[in-house]
């Protein structure tokens, strides 16, 4: 793959954006669906990458977990805007929102997984493509898992606030002033003091990369993938 390495920033931004923006639409797709037109008509359901990078989140968070060879990859775009309250049933249908970002990225994966398999059935082999392929795959699964973790604002906190019982609920979604602050730590505090005191504490860590591994190994087996 010696010959293709000018063209991995490439590849991998061809990866991650459309897998960052899609996910965002896909909320404001499910949002509108339900009654929510706050998507839309803040022009968010647009497929111009202009209308949702963030320059942090989009570009430099995933190329510099890409360039350290982290075991997973993520990333975000500015959120889509979404009036819970607008939403025909708030309480329900703020979970199919919620699951309209991952379910995305899920489907994204696959696909690009399915596509390697079309490959090796046919014996085609192009660096390139199953290089990009490959990117693809991974961070829409490394998506997939994170976004899912029970903490607001993620998606699997919104899930959890739909599921619980209005009280739990109502104070659970109290938590979300919080989120971003205990996701930091998670990511970013207990691996530091774990490198202090000589044990791993890369929770968060350890979780994306066993379940994105996880994901790759069942699929690869059903799909035959050598």
């Amino acid at each position: 793959m010696q010959d293709i390495q000018p063209l991995y920033p490439l590849l991998v931004a061809l990866a991650i954006v459309p897998a960052i923006l899609l996910h965002e639409i896909a909320h404001g797709v499910v949002a509108l669906y339900f009654g929510d037109t706050t998507a839309k008509d803040n022009k968010r359901l647009s497929l111009n990458p202009l209308h949702h990078i963030d320059v942090f989140g989009t570009v430099i968070f995933p190329a510099l977990l890409f360039l350290s060879n982290a075991p997973f990859l993520f990333g975000w775009a500015k959120p889509v805007p979404v009036d819970f309250r607008a939403l025909k049933n708030p309480k329900k249908d703020m979970i199919w929102v919620a699951l309209a970002g991952p379910a995305m990225n899920f489907a994204l994966g696959l696909s690009a997984l399915g596509c390697v398999a079309l490959m090796a059935h046919f014996e085609y082999f192009n660096q390139p493509a199953l290089f990009f392929l490959s990117q693809t795959t991974l961070f829409n699964f490394s998506l997939t898992v994170f976004n899912l973790l029970p903490v607001l604002p993620l998606d699997g906190g919104r899930v959890l606030t739909g599921l619980l019982p209005m009280p739990a609920a109502v104070s659970f979604a109290q938590t979300e002033k919080y989120g971003m602050f205990f996701m930091l730590m998670l990511l970013i505090g207990l691996p530091l003091l774990g490198d202090e005191i000589g044990v791993d504490l890369d929770v968060v860590g350890r979780y994306l990369s066993y379940a994105v591994k996880g994901m790759l190994s069942f699929f690869v087996k059903l799909f035959g993938i050598v």
